[in-house]
C-alpha cells in the first residue's frame, strides 16, 4: 500500500468562481456583466443620492471655439497664400466645419452651468449628466464645473477612438460601460428633461430610442426633450416627411420642441422642470 508520498497535491483553497476573472471575462459570464453594469452604477448613484438628471446628447466631434478659431485662422491664412493647395483648401473646409460647429459647445457648456446654478440656487435636485466622452459631452460636464459646487455624472463608454472619461465629470460620479444597452438604461431611468444638440449616429441612436419609448408609452413620466438647434436638424432629417406618409402621427412631433438660443432652453427647460 502506498504510503502517499506520491499523491499529488491537494488545492484546500481553490479560487471562489466570483474571483476568478478568466471566468468573469468569458462569454459563460456575459449575463453576469451585464448585471453588474446594471447593479453597480445604482448602488453608486444611490450612495451619492442622485435621483434626477438633465441629458445633453450631441456630437463627440465638437469643440470649443476658443480651441478652433485659431486653428481655423492658420488654415484660412494658408488657404489664401495657396489658392491652388487642394491640401490647404480641404484644411480650411474642415476648419470652417469645426468653427461653425463649436457654437453648439459653448451654446452647451452655457446652457449646462444656467441649470446648474439654477439648480442649486433653487435647492433642487437636478444634475447634468452625459456620455461622459469629448465634444457636446465635455462642454455639459464642464458647463457644470464652472458653477461652485457644481457636479456631473458621466455615463462613459468603452471605444477604441476614445479614452476613458472627460476631465470635467465628478469623478464619484464617473463611470466606464461596455455595453450601449446598459448605458442607455441608466441616461433615461434618473432623466427628467433632455437636450440634443447636433450629432451623427450615436446622437440619432438615443433620440430615436428614446422618441419610440416616449411614444410607445414605455417612459410613463414626464419627458421634456429639446432638439437645439433648428437648422442642423432641419437639414438632418424631415420628420413631416414621416407624418406626410403616415408613419408617425401628427402629434408625434410635439413629443420634441425646438429651441435655437440659451435663453429659450433655459426658460423652457426650468418651467417644464417645475411645472
Amino acid at each position: 500500500m502506498s504510503d502517499g508520498d506520491d499523491a499529488p497535491p491537494t488545492n484546500r483553497f481553490p479560487e471562489k468562481g466570483y474571483k476568478n476573472l478568466e471566468f468573469l471575462n468569458s462569454p459563460q459570464a456575459r449575463h453576469i456583466r451585464i448585471l453588474c453594469e446594471y447593479e453597480e452604477p445604482r448602488k453608486r448613484l444611490d450612495h451619492y443620492k442622485i435621483e434626477d438628471t438633465v441629458v445633453f446628447f450631441g456630437s463627440a466631434r465638437t469643440r470649443a471655439s476658443e480651441e478652433v478659431r485659431p486653428v481655423h485662422e492658420v488654415a484660412r491664412r494658408a488657404a489664401e497664400a495657396s489658392p491652388d493647395n487642394p491640401d490647404a483648401q480641404l484644411a480650411l473646409r474642415k476648419a470652417e466645419q469645426a468653427l461653425k460647429l463649436s457654437r453648439y459647445y459653448d451654446d452647451a457648456r452655457e446652457l449646462a452651468r444656467r441649470i446648474t446654478e439654477w439648480s442649486l440656487a433653487s435647492r433642487r435636485s437636478y444634475m447634468i449628466c452625459s456620455g461622459g466622452g469629448p465634444g457636446i459631452m465635455e462642454a455639459a460636464n464642464r458647463g457644470a464645473a464652472d458653477v461652485d459646487g457644481g457636479r456631473s455624472v458621466g455615463l462613459g463608454i468603452s471605444l477604441p477612438f476614445e479614452q476613458g472619461v472627460n476631465a470635467y465629470v465628478t469623478p464619484e460620479l464617473a463611470f466606464e460601460f461596455h455595453y450601449f444597452f446598459t448605458r442607455k438604461y441608466w441616461f433615461l431611468y434618473l432623466c427628467k428633461a433632455l437636450v440634443i444638440f447636433p450629432g451623427g449616429f450615436g446622437t440619432m441612436d438615443e433620440l430615436f430610442e428614446t422618441m419610440t419609448l416616449v411614444q410607445t408609452n414605455k417612459i410613463k413620466k414626464r419627458l421634456p426633450i429639446v432638439l437645439y438647434g433648428s437648422e442642423y436638424w432641419d437639414a438632418a432629417f424631415n420628420l413631416q416627411a414621416m407624418v406626410d406618409y403616415g408613419t408617425i402621427s401628427p402629434g408625434d412631433l410635439d413629443l420634441m420642441h425646438r429651441c435655437d438660443t440659451i435663453d429659450e432652453a433655459f426658460e423652457f427647460l426650468t418651467a417644464e422642470l417645475t411645472t
